[in-house]
């Protein structure tokens, strides 16, 4: 708006100027700026000239706290957690690891890459292990394994019941798919005293608890992409005043 209203005062100006110029001068002499028109000109090149403030530089600077993520893959029904919901998870993870005795608690984030960056982001200590289809996060070095839900217990041995947090966030909505990860949960999970967390759509409210006996929080996760489908968090454990506590029905 700024800049508009000093270009139409410049252009008056200049017309004014032009005007009283032309006017004074004789028809066969070109016309010419007068000083003050000049003045005003400068004025005006040198307001043009200022650098305009670096909104994509403010966002990034208050992004910065957050870790950089790989690129989603649609392809692969990827669809990375908002900022908030991303910290809120790793947050929750991390009063878990910390609410266990053993202080080395192992937690294994499956088909979840974003709450395995913003926990590591948070604390590059946390053992936590990735499993995950898309090879591109095996630049995690030992911390990735690779992950076919449709082989739900293919994985290495020393992985069998080696996890005292298990967080799982199913690629697909089918009961099928559901069924396979909650047999790698099974498979990942150190006892029945494991904490385990499923992201997954609403619609898997009761297969969630008929399978692993999971139940829905009110915090409500996010997505980056804003997803058609309501999405839940479930857990086998009452998360009491955090996550706005378990949403079950009276």
């Amino acid at each position: 708006m700024e800049q508009n209203l000093s270009a139409q005062t410049l252009t008056n100006s200049l017309s004014n100027h032009q005007a009283d110029d032309v006017a004074a001068a004789d028809d066969d002499d070109p016309p010419s700026l007068s000083l003050q028109a000049l003045e005003a000109l400068k004025e005006f090149l040198a307001e043009q000239s200022q650098p305009l403030p670096d909104t994509a530089a403010e966002s990034r600077a208050a992004d910065s706290a957050a870790p950089a993520l790989i690129s989603e893959d649609w392809r692969l029904s990827q669809f990375w957690y908002d900022p908030h919901t991303a910290e809120t998870l790793a947050q929750e993870v991390l009063t878990l690891c910390n609410s266990l005795p053993d202080s080395a608690a192992r937690v294994a984030c499956v088909a979840c890459p974003s709450l395995y960056a913003y926990l590591k982001n948070n604390d590059s200590d946390v053992p936590v292990q990735l499993l995950e289809y898309d090879k591109r996060f095996a630049q995690y070095g030992s911390d990735f394994t690779f992950y076919d839900y449709n082989r739900p217990e293919d994985l290495p041995l020393e992985l069998k019941h080696a996890f005292d947090i298990v967080v799982a966030d199913p690629p697909y909505l089918s009961r099928e798919c559901l069924e396979k990860v909650a047999q790698t949960v099974s498979f990942l999970a150190r006892s029945e005293k494991s904490y385990l967390l499923l992201l997954t759509g609403a619609v898997q409210k009761e297969r969630a608890a008929e399978l692993m006996g999971l139940y829905p929080c009110g915090f409500r996760p996010q997505h980056s992409s804003k997803l058609g489908n309501e999405f839940r968090l479930f857990t086998n454990y009452d998360p009491a005043m955090r996550l706005e506590g378990w949403d079950v029905e009276k």
